[in-house]
This record gives structure tokens, sequence and C-alpha cells, in this order.
């Protein structure tokens, strides 16, 4: 295994392990993911659930809190996330490639948070991601959306594309899992990123080191707005726990079920 800047800058790590915690993208995404993952494993006892692009365990935290008893596993590339991992959460961590997975047994749970859009061929994850998951199990996907936010940040998060809902839904579907829901989420500041996004494509200066600093602003946490931010972002989870659709958001959740087999 060798991996390369091409899906992910390692540098980012350290960052994102200092804002993750606090900031308001990141508390709103975690209590998405987990009140969705309590809708798919309702009271399955013991479940196992698999997160493929673990990072720095920022979602592996929140899940180890809210499934005490299940056999969670964090996966990851860049042995630089994980040693970030390593300090937050007590679960098993792995450095492997999906595609070739040092697993034998499926699991109740795949879950990939902000991964896919890294991967070229993304429809080859979702189909490795396919068999390593129980007839009946679930796949967990948050991705960007909207591609007319493409920006700055984007480039500077090696970022292949950001998602419509429709491309999202067909390509899952076509590799073999039945669609449950998909909605948009951080709706709450859609408005605010759409202008700031393009007012920094306008007005922003140009070259590498000019990108890579303006993403990281993005993760720079300010008071009393990032609590306001939060405050607002919190209110999305419930809502769509009831698998209620919001009308537009800067990501999308989904939520898909591997067929059973039948004999």
């Amino acid at each position: 295994m060798n991996p390369t800047k091409e899906s992910y800058d390692p540098r980012y790590f350290e960052p994102l392990f200092a804002a993750e915690e606090r900031h308001f993208w990141f508390v709103a995404r975690n209590k998405v993911i987990c009140a969705l993952a309590r809708k798919i494993l309702g009271q399955t006892q013991n479940a196992s659930i698999l997160e493929v692009g673990c990072g720095t365990g920022n979602v592996l935290q929140a899940l180890e809190a809210e499934f005490p008893e299940a056999e969670l596993v964090g996966m990851d590339l860049f042995q630089e996330g994980l040693q970030f991992a390593h300090r937050r959460v007590q679960c098993g961590l792995v450095q492997a490639d999906l595609s070739h997975p040092p697993f034998k047994r499926p699991v109740d749970l795949l879950g990939m948070f902000d991964v896919l859009e890294h991967i070229q061929n993304d429809m080859d994850v979702l189909s490795q991601a396919e068999k390593l998951i129980k007839p009946g199990g679930w796949l967990l996907l948050t991705v960007p959306s909207d591609p007319k936010l493409w920006s700055y940040f984007d480039v500077a998060s090696h970022h292949v594309r950001r998602y419509s809902e429709k491309e999202l839904s067909d390509k899952v579907q076509e590799t073999g899992f039945k669609l449950d829901f998909v909605s948009p989420y951080i709706a709450g500041t859609y408005p605010l990123v759409w202008l700031t996004r393009n007012a920094r494509e306008n007005t922003g200066s140009s070259g590498a080191d000019s990108v890579e600093s303006r993403a990281e602003d993005e993760l720079k946490i300010i008071p009393v707005v990032n609590e306001i931010l939060r405050g607002i972002l919190s209110l999305e989870a419930g809502w769509l726990s009831g698998r209620r659709r919001l009308p537009f958001g800067s990501s999308l959740v989904l939520m898909a079920q591997k067929p059973f087999i039948l004999t």
C-alpha cells in the first residue's frame, strides 16, 4: 500500500483534528450520521459497523459513544490520520485500501463520510463496499452536494466532484443497493456557503498556496458565530431521522440497503 496525495493531502489531518469536535459543520454532520445510524440499526444486538476513510476518528468517536456495544472498526489509507484517531477512540483501526480489505466477515453497517468525492472511480468503490455488507445490511453515505458550489475549497480538498442527488442515487442503485432515503442537509448555512464561495472565487488571488490557505480558513472557529450555526444546524438531525427531506443543502446524506438473498 502506498497512499498518495492524489485523493487527500495528509497535512490537513492536524488542523482537522484541532477543529472537528467544536466546529459547527462537523458537529452537525455527526448528529445527522448518528440519528440515521440509530434508525438503521434499531434493536440490532452487537451490530458490526465499519467506517471507510475514518481519518482522524471524529465520526468514529461519535459512533463509539452512540453504540457502545457495537463491533466498530475504522479503516483509512493514511497512517497520519489513524495516529490522530488512536487518540480519540478505543475501537479497532486498520490501515488498508478498500480494494484489498483485510476483512472476512461482512458488516451490518458500512459508512463513508465525505470520502466518495475524493475517488475518481467511485463506482468501483461502491461495488467494493457492497461486498463488505451483509445481505440486509446498510450503506450510509455523506458527500458534498450541488456541482454549482464547486470552488477553491473542493480543489484544496482534492475532490473529484460534488454530487447531484440524482447522480449519487443512480450510482448507488447501479451497484446493487436498494435506495431507502436521500436528502440534502447542512441547509441552514447553504445561502452563506453559496455567497462566500462565489465571492471568494471572484475576488481571491490565484495560486495553490492561496487556495489552501482559504480552505484552511473555513476550519477556523469564530466564537459566538460558531455556536449560533451549531444550534441552527442541530435541528436538521431530528428532521432527517424521520426520513423527511430538506429542500437544499451543501451536503447530501444517503441510506441504502443491500437486498436479502432469496433462495
